[in-house]
């Protein structure tokens, strides 16, 4: 199973790994890709007027140019413990067993604007780049993952659950996921598609198909875990589920 987490604008300072070596990365048929955004993206960090424009930053945020600065020479930390925010609050990957952490490191992989996909082991720095944004060099950050990023997860022989979020599900399509929405339903049983609870619920289930003992390989298997972690979960077609919050 392959669990598609959408990454977080927030990452974690610091680390205690080597700088950052993309050969050692998960996916090696990513790594011109990731040379080439990698090189574009701290290169832009040199002017950092024009990275503020590119990237969507006010002058306040101009210490996140200088991460980007930084990529090759800061200190790097696995992903799952790079990325912070609600949904990895939710997630608690701190707080797994040894084999849940395991288990989360092979089966949780986060779409990432600058890495396409960051498995949790995956020593990474801090970065700032939003996957709908574009590069000077490059143009559009879907134009430059689709052609390489599709073809790795269409010859995945895996179940996938797909989480992202929507500027991350375009740098790559994925007509046979399991795709999963977060609704709210009120007293009157209204339902709607909300942004307040869906990120916590989506980092619940992330954490639950990584705890769970067997690993779920059916639409079924997905909506067991979610219902014995407590989750209201519901099968909305035949690669589709939601679940369901109260209001």
């Amino acid at each position: 199973m392959l669990v598609l987490l959408p990454p977080s604008e927030t990452k974690a300072t610091g680390g205690d790994g080597a700088p950052l070596d993309l050969a050692s990365l998960s996916h090696p048929e990513l790594t011109a890709t990731r040379r080439a955004i990698a090189e574009e993206l701290s290169a832009l960090a040199e002017d950092v007027p024009r990275s503020l424009e590119v990237l969507g930053l006010s002058e306040r945020q101009a210490e996140e140019v200088r991460r980007n600065g930084e990529l090759w020479s800061s200190p790097t930390a696995p992903a799952l413990e790079r990325y912070t925010g609600v949904l990895y609050d939710a997630l608690d990957i701190g707080s797994l067993s040894e084999i849940e952490r395991k288990q989360a490191d092979a089966r949780l992989a986060v779409a990432s604007a600058l890495f396409g996909l960051a498995r949790g082991t995956d020593a990474i720095p801090a970065y700032r780049l939003s996957g709908g944004g574009s590069l000077p060099g490059l143009g559009t950050l879907r134009s430059t993952w689709r052609p390489v990023l599709e073809p790795l997860l269409a010859d995945a022989d895996e179940l996938i659950v797909d989480l992202r979020s929507g500027a991350y599900a375009a740098l790559a399509r994925t007509p046979g996921a399991v795709q999963v929405r977060v609704l709210s339903e009120d007293a009157s049983g209204e339902r709607k598609v909300v942004s307040h609870h869906n990120k916590s619920h989506k980092g619940k289930l992330a954490r639950a198909l990584a705890r769970s003992s067997e690993e779920p390989a059916s639409v079924e298997d997905v909506l067991e875990v979610a219902a014995g972690a407590g989750l209201r979960a519901e099968r909305e077609g035949e690669r589709a589920l939601c679940v369901v919050t109260s209001a």
